[in-house]
């Protein structure tokens, strides 16, 4: 399992890359799943751009995900010892600061939050019915209770 955080370097001071490896592991540990994730964290032009092209929706957000193309999809085949290549989470930390700081949150719970939020995104989930919403906060909520903050 490899999990590359990638953060643009106005924020690389004010992210906890230590955390959001922490709360990525942990999402995997308790879904019982393996495979490899990319977070980047950006800023508000760089997101609004991305859920503009892929989701055609004005504007920036906290977080994006891209889950990876399932293998059954994929023309490639990958060697049966490699965990697979869940996906990517595009976090903006301006948005996301300007969130915390309206709900009254530390900015680093808010990016731990969103690191889960998408990760259970890669792994399937979902919150575009009720009851999908209801499950995955519960997970959400469950794996956000074992993470450590400092």
């Amino acid at each position: 399992m490899t999990i590359t955080i990638d953060v643009a370097r106005p924020y690389v001071k004010l992210v906890s890359e230590p955390r959001l490896q922490a709360a990525l592991a942990a999402v995997l540990a308790f879904e019982q799943a393996a495979g490899d994730i990319t977070l980047v964290v950006t800023n508000d032009e760089a997101i609004a751009d991305l859920n503009h092209r892929f989701l055609g929706v004005e504007g920036p957000t906290d977080v994006l995900s891209f889950p990876a193309q399932d293998e059954a999809d994929s023309p490639f085949a990958l060697p049966p010892d490699l965990p697979p290549y869940l996906g990517d989470i595009v976090i903006a930390y301006p948005y996301t600061a300007r969130q915390a700081e309206q709900l009254g949150h530390p900015i680093q719970d808010e990016m731990d939050l969103l690191a889960v939020h998408g990760a259970l995104h890669l792994l399937g989930y979902d919150h575009d019915e009720p009851g999908a919403e209801a499950a995955m906060w519960a997970r959400q909520d469950a794996i956000l209770s074992t993470l450590t903050r400092d």
